[in-house]
């Protein structure tokens, strides 16, 4: 008999079961050849005994490898390595020249380009400076993890992996009201919400719902450019009206109304993208005014809500009288510091059941296993506990930032201390364009955009929303370093 107790090792530290690693050994000792195709394997009591394990660990994995066509139970005899090993082998011929290298000949459509940073391409152990995202170091993914497993165990769990409501998990959307009537204020069912894989799909959705060629939409200037961007693409005409310290102009908001025939307002009363400003409260009410008087529909993007230092929030727009002419849409994947997608829609039930049909043309359901999971973690108050904690550190990390900024560049830059959410709006002195010093700074260990997108369909800006959430004191310290030594240069 072969030394298995030397062939196979046992990580009992590993987060992989000790059957996946007992399967994934034997497989590899097949590949290699030390266990021929017929070989007869020693019985599960025996391997049990000499690799010190339960019978059932053994036992789980041969199971495993059958299952895998590696080897194959021959009764009264037990587990043999299977003579037709499931391994592909390559045919050998001489590949043709793809047929993709030149073409196509037939026609499509063009989707407007706007640089924006690829970050993913920065040199590893490069600090990033990005739009303002969560630390993932933060993100409760241990959690996440544990709630994933345990709904995996769960007995017949497989039976609901199959296609589901396109308004997403029942039990995600249950939690979504109490969460959403809890921080928000609102007053809604689950036939009020369905879930998104992120903010922009439901930016995406809703405009593709309300919009045909050559409506109207009233956006911010400057804006959210891939919301732009998405109304543009769908035929849309954008108004743009100005964005100061107090939000979007809303009396310039009224007179559209009262010239055009408007179709929509997309507006973003939280932590503005990209200026980092919130609507103010008399803006607010004076914009609801508006939205009765005009029936306007408002698309209301809150992606950054739940993040908020000096004060508290002031309750979004859907929360006050407004007819059900506004739409509010939300995200978790910013709170989360995740890289899952998960978003929310809030509108009149009539509105999401055509939209339900709509999404299912491009996604007939949501992630079945990502919405239960954060169900879970809403209903026993793990996002919560995020958020207090990340609450706090976030607010440690601005202020930090803003005496950085304010102490080592002084007036070669120009910002606003934001109230809440996860990135400060940096403005340059026009004698540093963003593009030479975010050329510079790449050259010294710094990664950031040169602000371009920024100032789409707008005048040039020479800012950047510098995300400090993602990056602890010392980092901090670090970026406005280079950011010194690239502005003393110039």
């Amino acid at each position: 008999m072969l030394p298995y107790k030397t062939l196979i090792t046992i990580d009992r530290e590993a987060r992989q079961p000790v059957y996946q690693q007992i399967a994934n050994r034997f497989a590899s000792l097949i590949r290699e050849g030390v266990l021929k195709p017929g070989l007869l394997l020693p019985g599960s009591r025996v391997l049990a005994l000499q690799l010190g394990l339960h019978r059932k660990t053994i036992v789980a994995a041969y199971d495993e490898l059958v299952s895998q066509d590696w080897a194959t139970a021959i009764p009264r005899k037990g587990m043999m390595v299977a003579t037709n090993l499931p391994d592909i082998k390559p045919r050998s011929f001489q590949a043709p020249v793809s047929p993709y290298g030149n073409g196509p000949t037939f026609s499509f459509n063009s989707i407007p380009f706007v640089v924006t940073s690829r970050h993913d391409l920065a040199p590893a152990g490069q600090l990033i400076i990005n739009d303002g995202f969560a630390d993932m170091r933060e993100a409760p993914l241990e959690a996440w993890m544990r709630e994933s497993r345990a709904l995996i165990r769960r007995p017949r769990y497989h039976q609901r992996l199959t296609y589901g409501s396109s308004m997403g998990s029942q039990h995600l959307r249950q939690q979504l009201v109490r969460y959403l009537t809890h921080t928000r204020g609102l007053t809604l069912s689950t036939d009020n919400l369905m879930t998104t894989r992120g903010a922009q799909m439901a930016i995406y959705l809703t405009a593709a719902m309300l919009l045909k060629k050559g409506d109207y939409v009233i956006v911010g200037s400057p804006d959210y450019f891939f919301a732009d961007l998405c109304f543009e693409q769908l035929g849309a005409r954008l108004l743009r009206v100005p964005v100061d310290e107090e939000g979007i102009d809303v009396e310039a908001v009224g007179q559209l109304c009262r010239t055009h025939k408007v179709k929509m307002l997309y507006v973003i009363p939280h932590h503005h993208h990209p200026t980092t400003v919130t609507l103010s409260a008399e803006r607010r009410m004076r914009l609801l005014d508006i939205i009765r008087t005009h029936r306007l529909v408002v698309l209301e993007d809150d992606y950054d809500y739940d993040y908020h230092y000096s004060s508290a929030p002031i309750l979004p727009l859907a929360a006050g009288d407004h007819g059900g002419n506004v739409i509010y849409i939300g995200s978790f994947t910013k709170l989360l510091g995740l890289s899952i997608r998960s978003g929310f829609l809030v509108a009149p039930a009539p509105f999401l059941e055509e939209m339900a049909r709509l999404r299912r043309l491009m996604d007939l359901q949501g992630d079945n296993l990502s919405e239960e999971t954060l169900a879970a973690l809403l209903a026993d108050g793990t996002v919560d506990r995020h958020l207090k904690k990340s609450n706090k550190l976030y607010h440690e990390r601005r202020d930090h930032l803003s005496q950085l900024l304010q102490s080592r560049l002084g007036d070669r830059v120009q910002f606003t201390e934001p109230t809440g959410g996860m990135a400060t709006w940096l403005r340059f002195h026009k004698r540093y364009p963003l593009a030479k010093v975010a050329a510079k700074a790449g050259t010294m260990g710094l990664s950031m955009n040169n602000g371009e997108q920024y100032g789409y369909g707008t005048k040039p800006m020479n800012g950047i929303r510098f995300g400090f959430a993602s990056l602890n004191n010392r980092e901090l310290t670090k970026a406005v370093g280079i950011l010194e030594k690239v502005l003393t240069k110039e």
